[in-house]
């Protein structure tokens, strides 16, 4: 329960109290700005409370968008300000603050009112009423000056945009006619539902699905759905598709492309529906996060499934679509973590990508040329119901391979033309997508002199040379040999030297891609290699539950909270440490022993990390993460 404090004498004929109330708060009225420290400290600790100018008038989403969004320990409109259990004695101290007329030491400005009021116009054909409605206090409305306060406190308050929608707290009789006609001349149903769609989206997305997804979430919000119902709603959607795929029939293929789409539509709604109904929350953030990958994985067995019952076997293509897509997202995610609070972060080459928004059809075609997730599934869907698996998975690694070798040019063009200066918990960030285990810890303490004289470019290098180094032996000896055993030997340090120091350099982003497409790579060559009936289902699952652990680590880390517990990496052996153990479990068991050690290494793998993750995005009370930019 939330509680809203109304600050002022009630203005006859508002129906303030009844939107407060629909939005979700108790109301209580003070009438004199005296009362409210009291009523203030009558509200329980563990509840969000907000204070309200009982003179405010406007749209009710303005006070949904400022006093009811979870992500912000305090938020402010005009005229309302709000604050969270963990904001709470900062609104108290800035209330009595404002109380006794004295703004701390340098920030006497804070006092003044935090937005600007309307004021009373001339009416036509002569002077405007005076008629003035009860103050709450002089200076301002007293939410805007605590609004103020909390921010010269080091409080950080949140104001949304809201665009075209009226929050204000007029002063006479004639302003308040005015703000409400300016209330009644916006359609905010138009404009909620116009905000519900994510801003920067693809082109598939923005015209072929939004148009009506955002009436499905208005239609799921009426109806009292959650995000999160949405959410797995559009997950068993998808695994139906996926089981459809795996009949291996036409009307299965027809099936599974027509619910993958349906899936997708979900996807884009239970988002949508979030920002309509401001119903953010950790765990959505968490399941919205994982289940697009599930999602997708899901439906590359099926259609492995499928085309197996047709006597085709596409294993190692499905392997491989879901190896390289992961990479992709490894390095837009290195990329980002690696420069998004650097210092001096410019380029030419950032230059001219911002000269190049401004030309309207260069946005779509290069937002279309990384083939996002809209784009992509619109693609695996058409190809599924027209064609066959093998079809589908050699246009997807074509698609993805084209796009990877886009984004990824550009990222290296930008990083080698940009001056920047990368912080510490950049360079935290890529330590721990690297996901280094015991071994390559152990190695980087003893090589640590040896890192520090390698030159900034060394290091990448390093890491592309381990890589290569096991996926050649992987690909290239004869398969049951030591050989793939010596190359996971020399990737085991060349991969502990490169991260035996911090990685600040300009490409060191490069070497979490480099260690995952290692890894991933060489599970792959082995199982394919292996010549062995199951093995290559069984590498799929493996590194269908490597890769989950690596995206658990990703959401981690952006929402603040850092990386996995150290226990967990040394559990699962850190990626050197499987990457080893496979190239062994290849070269002494071979044949069917192979096929099954990847099995029961798969499933203890899942069990552990899918353990520490669930007790994790549920128990913790991690912040949620809502990212408006999802990579492809």
């Amino acid at each position: 329960m939330s509680t809203a404090i109304l600050t002022g004498p009630p203005v006859p004929g508002s129906a303030l109290e009844g939107e407060l109330r629909a939005l979700g708060f108790g109301v209580r009225v003070v009438t004199e700005p005296s009362q409210t420290p009291s009523v203030l400290a009558s509200v329980p600790a563990g509840e969000r409370v907000a204070l309200v100018d009982s003179r405010f008038v406007g749209h009710t989403h303005s006070l949904r968008l400022g006093l009811t969004d979870p992500r912000f320990p305090a938020a402010a409109v005009p005229g309302a300000v709000t604050a969270q259990p963990e904001a709470r004695p900062a609104l108290a101290h800035a209330l009595d603050t404002a109380l006794r007329g004295a703004a701390p030491a340098g920030h006497e400005a804070a006092l003044a009112p935090a937005h600007p009021l309307r004021r009373p116009m001339p009416a036509e054909g002569g002077a405007p009423r005076t008629e003035v409605l009860p103050e709450t206090d002089t200076g301002g409305p007293l939410p805007d000056r605590l609004a103020g306060l909390l921010d010269a406190d080091g409080t950080a308050v949140h104001r949304p945009d809201l665009g075209t929608l009226v929050a204000a707290v007029p002063e006479s009789t004639q302003e308040r006619n005015e703000v409400r006609q300016s209330v009644e001349s916006v359609d905010e149903e138009a404009v909620r539902l116009r905000s519900a769609v994510k801003a920067r989206d693809g082109f598939f997305t923005t015209y072929f699905i939004s148009p009506y997804s955002r009436y499905i979430a208005r239609w799921c919000a009426r109806r009292g759905l959650t995000p999160n119902q949405v959410t797995t709603a559009s997950l068993v959607t998808a695994l139906i598709a996926a089981a459809c795929a795996a009949t291996g029939t036409r009307p299965g293929y027809v099936a599974a492309g027509v619910l993958l789409l349906a899936s997708f539509v979900l996807d884009c709604t239970d988002g949508q529906l979030a920002r309509y109904s401001l119903q953010y929350s950790t765990l959505g953030a968490w399941l919205d996060a994982t289940f697009d990958r599930a999602k997708e994985y899901a439906y590359y067995a099926g259609l492995a499934l499928g085309a197996a019952r047709g006597g085709d076997d596409v294993w190692a293509l499905a392997l491989g679509a879901m190896v390289l897509q992961t990479c992709r997202h490894v390095i837009d995610f290195s990329f980002n973590e690696a420069n998004h609070d650097a210092a001096a972060n410019t380029s030419p080459t950032a230059a001219l990508s911002g000269k190049l928004d401004a030309v309207g059809w260069t946005v779509w075609l290069r937002r279309m040329i990384v083939l996002p997730i809209g784009e992509r599934w619109a693609m695996i869907a058409v190809l599924t119901a027209c064609t066959t698996p093998r079809v589908t998975f050699v246009v997807l690694l074509v698609g993805c391979g084209l796009a990877a070798c886009y984004t990824t040019a550009g990222r290296l063009l930008r990083s080698v033309t940009r001056r920047a200066t990368r912080t510490d918990r950049a360079a935290q960030a890529l330590a721990d997508l690297a996901d280094s285990g015991p071994l390559a810890r152990l190695f980087a303490r003893v090589l640590r002199p040896l890192g520090r004289a390698l030159p900034r470019i060394g290091v990448p290098l390093l890491a592309l040379l381990g890589a290569a180094a096991v996926t050649a032996s992987a690909a290239f000896t004869a398969y049951g040999s030591a050989w793939p055993v010596l190359g996971a030997g020399v990737y085991v340090l060349f991969s502990a030297l490169a991260v035996s120091r911090p990685l600040k350099g300009a490409l060191d982003w490069l070497v979490p891609p480099f260690l995952r497409a290692a890894e991933y790579g060489t599970i792959l060559l082995l199982a394919a290699r292996s010549d062995t009936h199951g093995a290559l289902p069984a590498a799929f699952g493996l590194v269908a539950a490597v890769a989950y652990h690596h995206y658990d680590t990703v959401y981690r880390i952006r929402g603040g909270t850092g990386a996995p517990p150290r226990w967990l990496t040394q559990a699962i052996a850190g990626h050197e440490g499987r990457t080893l153990l496979v190239a062994l479990l290849a070269a002494v068991l071979g044949g069917s022993g192979f096929a099954t050690a990847l099995t029961v290494l798969a499933v203890l793998v899942a069990l552990v990390v899918l353990f520490e993750s669930i007790r994790f995005w549920v128990s913790a009370g991690a912040p949620a993460v809502h990212d408006e930019g999802e990579p492809a």
